[in-house]
């Protein structure tokens, strides 16, 4: 190790992209339960936005539209911008060698449909924040799908980058662990994303909150999950990974 990069990992283990999950998931979940524990605190309030045919359990956009809406996009605009700098940062750390790299045009391809997926996401998240679902029921909603929508094309793109990243390096137990990690992540969150869709299109609201709830509190393991493959950078130097040696892949042309 070269003494510039020795003297640079003292100061990555206090200031590394590895900070920006950490920091994300803490806020969101801060987020949810502030709205959460809010609403229980006053009562369980029917809101304005709620629907008045039986709707006893509100959504999180129902508690955010209320006088916590600012509250609501501070907490979705800092989680937002960690998400997209959290695989912005994986994808910098492999490119400068101070992770596991990639190994071909595709999984960088991937990996880019990855970033690109999460800035669509956070776009919609901080959108759907500010159009409330009181005053802008239909935009709210369209934002809203554009979140779910953005996260998952998201989580694909990572999960298929690690699927064939993990083909060079099988014997990286950490790469198998995140990738199945966020496969399950993927599927589970692409699962309750239909079921929610389809419970609001059926007016089930009170099932259809109770699902909102679920996914958004997994969406914080997912976030944070991403610490798990930054933090190597905080002790890593730059090309440090890059003459790893590789598992030959099953064909010639991966």
């Amino acid at each position: 190790m070269s003494g510039t990069g020795q003297a640079g990992t003292g100061v990555r283990r206090y200031l590394s992209w590895y900070w920006f999950p950490i920091i994300g998931s803490i806020v969101w979940i801060a987020t949810l339960l502030s709205l959460l524990i809010t609403w229980i605190a006053d009562g369980s309030p029917y809101y304005e936005s709620m629907d008045p045919s039986g709707q006893t359990i509100a959504y999180i956009s129902d508690i955010g539209a209320d006088y916590l809406k600012p509250l609501f996009i501070t907490g979705c605009s800092i989680t937002s911008v960690c998400f997209v700098l959290s695989l912005f940062g994986a994808r910098w750390l492999r490119h400068r060698g101070r992770i596991l790299p990639n190994t071909s045009t595709t999984q960088r391809v991937f990996s880019i449909v990855a970033i690109v997926g999460a800035i669509i996401g956070s776009v919609g998240l901080i959108l759907l924040a500010i159009f409330d679902t009181r005053r802008y029921t239909t935009l709210h909603r369209v934002f809203l799908t554009v979140f779910c929508g953005g996260v998952l094309i998201s989580a694909l793109g990572t999960v298929l980058e690690y699927w064939r990243l993990q083909r060079n390096h099988r014997t990286s137990r950490a790469i198998n662990i995140s990738m199945w990690t966020k496969f399950i992540f993927f599927v589970i969150e692409f699962a309750l994303a239909i079921a929610f869709g389809i419970l609001l299109r059926n007016r089930n609201h009170n099932a259809g909150a109770a699902v909102e709830w679920v996914l958004a509190i997994l969406f914080t393991g997912y976030l944070l999950s991403f610490n798990f493959d930054l933090l190597p950078a905080a002790r890593s130097y730059t090309g440090q990974f890059k003459d790893v040696e590789l598992t030959p892949p099953v064909s010639s042309h991966y």
